[in-house]
């Protein structure tokens, strides 16, 4: 095979991959995080792997989602939207809240993520599969506490997350800016 017709079939295969690809991580997603009427179950242990997009850090006890923020996703979503800059059908965006650790350490005072408090769950829904209150603007929405991780605890997409997500609309509900890892 000459090195044209390699590169070429390289090629043809890059192409051909991309929507199976997606269409894979849609069908893996909707039968795995979301059952038949829509309700979003939390994935198992993310952290071991997921990828982990970012890390925000919210210092004020009295803010609302104070805490170690970190966000996963799966692997195959992330590296979806590195080709595309957007999120597939099907990408589920975990964000892990936990307390605030503080203390001394040989570098100076340190903080550090302490355990789970809540995860919030957003599951890209591009053809409109679900109708409800935790489905609105392309996604599926849910909050898990920790003390009860089988239970979506979310009112509504209105009335539990869109407040917060509205600054990022414009980036498809996600704050994209916190995620070194899509980029």
């Amino acid at each position: 095979m000459t090195t044209t017709n390699a590169l070429g079939l390289a090629a043809l295969l890059a192409l051909t991959a991309a929507p199976a690809f997606a269409a894979d991580l849609a069908t893996t997603t909707f039968r795995e995080h979301v059952d038949g009427e829509g309700n979003i179950s939390l994935p198992a242990d993310a952290r071991a792997g997921w990828v982990h997009l970012g890390s925000w850090a919210v210092d004020d006890a009295d803010a609302p989602g104070a805490g170690f923020h970190d966000v996963y996703t799966q692997p195959e979503a992330a590296r979806a939207y590195r080709d595309s800059g957007e999120f597939a059908d099907g990408t589920v965006l975990i964000k892990e809240i936990r307390g605030i650790e503080s203390g001394e350490k040989t570098t100076g005072p340190a903080l550090w993520a302490g355990e789970p408090q809540v995860w919030f769950v957003m599951v890209k829904d591009a053809r409109g599969r679900f109708d409800g209150p935790h489905w609105s603007n392309g996604w599926g929405w849910a909050l898990f506490k920790a003390d009860a991780p089988d239970q979506n605890v979310s009112e509504s997409f209105e009335a539990t997350c869109k407040g917060c997500h509205v600054p990022a609309q414009q980036t498809d509900w996600v704050f994209v800016e916190g995620y070194p890892t899509l980029r």
